[in-house]
């Protein structure tokens, strides 16, 4: 299955299944998931990157056990709009994805996600290490979140 565009998803979700939302970072990847009504996004875990197959075989375990329908992967563009070398490496993570698995996927525009994601956790007093384990987590709710709200429109 080809990337969807985020406009052409909304026409192919069921009713109660989840949505995964995905932040590749370098060294990690956070997952948040949606509820089955597909209208709040919560902080799922936080996978550590190794070799692509063994990170894309745990998502799909993930997939499988939340009965996951599609993939929202962030997509790192430039504050102007414009993509640089990371929305390469994404795209290259998402055709890699769905070589090995048929399944929607769709791109979202990340930009500030992480920093809104910190800017939440610095207001509920979080520690530097707090933060620290649970800000990819934590983006990939923002990211999802950004999309749901894009559905209800």
């Amino acid at each position: 299955m080809p990337l969807i565009l985020p406009q052409n998803l909304k026409e192919t979700l069921k009713v109660n299944q989840r949505l995964l939302g995905l932040d590749l970072g370098e060294k990690t990847i956070g997952l948040a998931l949606s509820d089955t009504r597909c209208s709040v996004a919560s902080p799922y875990t936080t996978i550590q990157r190794t070799k692509f197959k063994p990170n894309a075989r745990e998502i799909k375990n993930i997939i499988d056990a939340q009965d996951v329908q599609a993939i929202i992967l962030g997509m790192p563009l430039n504050m102007n709009g414009t993509e640089g070398p990371r929305c390469q490496s994404t795209r290259q993570f998402a055709t890699n994805f769905l070589s090995l698995y048929d399944m929607p996927l769709a791109l979202w525009d990340e930009r500030l996600s992480t920093k809104a994601a910190e800017g939440a956790m610095i207001h509920f007093d979080l520690s530097r290490k707090q933060r620290a384990e649970k800000i990819d987590k934590a983006a990939a709710s923002f990211i999802l979140q950004g999309f749901l709200d894009f559905l209800r429109f």
